[in-house]
């Protein structure tokens, strides 16, 4: 397991669909993961120091675990199966431990909320982690009709080139608000 900090969130070229790229602690491996848009939302609030105006969802769950006088510990992501990233959230109640199974992206909403520790299996940086280099940009999926559409050498090389600038800004005109 590496220890993983949030970079940013951003949105594919192609079909505006949610990413949250995740940076090793100690090093130069990114993590991109496709994530929903009412959860980059809530990863986008938390990431400016947004405050809603009533709890979303997280909020809610971070409020629940606290009165229930548990914390979550740490979150990390377990596994790539089928295309779809699992993650495991670490909470601990009255000094025992608890694992919960939960979507990756959920399980990064309640991580930064609480301050918890992110991780990843070095099994998944190693087969989806990318090494960016900051001074390339690649605009080689501009134009596809979707990411089906892709070949997957492409794409590597496309996520092998962009910078990861790209992923710390949300697009032009594009809020939380209107995202989910």
């Amino acid at each position: 397991m590496r220890e993983m900090t949030v970079y940013g969130v951003s949105f594919d070229l192609v079909g505006k669909q949610p990413i949250v790229l995740l940076k090793t602690r100690d090093g130069d491996m990114y993590l991109p993961i496709w994530i929903g848009h009412s959860e980059a939302a809530a990863i986008l609030m938390c990431l400016q120091g947004a405050e809603p105006s009533r709890p979303m969802t997280h909020d809610l769950a971070t409020t629940i675990v606290a009165l229930l006088d548990a914390e979550i510990r740490q979150i990390a992501v377990t596994e790539l199966r089928e295309n779809t990233f699992h993650a495991r959230i670490t909470l601990v109640q009255n000094g025992a431990e608890v694992e919960v199974d939960a979507r990756t992206s959920d399980a990064i909403a309640l991580a930064l909320r609480c301050d918890a520790r992110i991780f990843a299996a070095d099994e998944v940086i190693e087969e989806s982690g990318v090494r960016f280099d900051a001074d390339q940009v690649s605009r080689s999926l501009i134009g596809q009709e979707s990411l089906a559409d892709l070949d997957p050498a492409e794409f590597r090389r496309f996520l092998d080139t962009v910078s990861p600038d790209e992923f710390a800004v949300e697009p032009e005109g594009l809020t939380p608000d209107e995202e989910g």
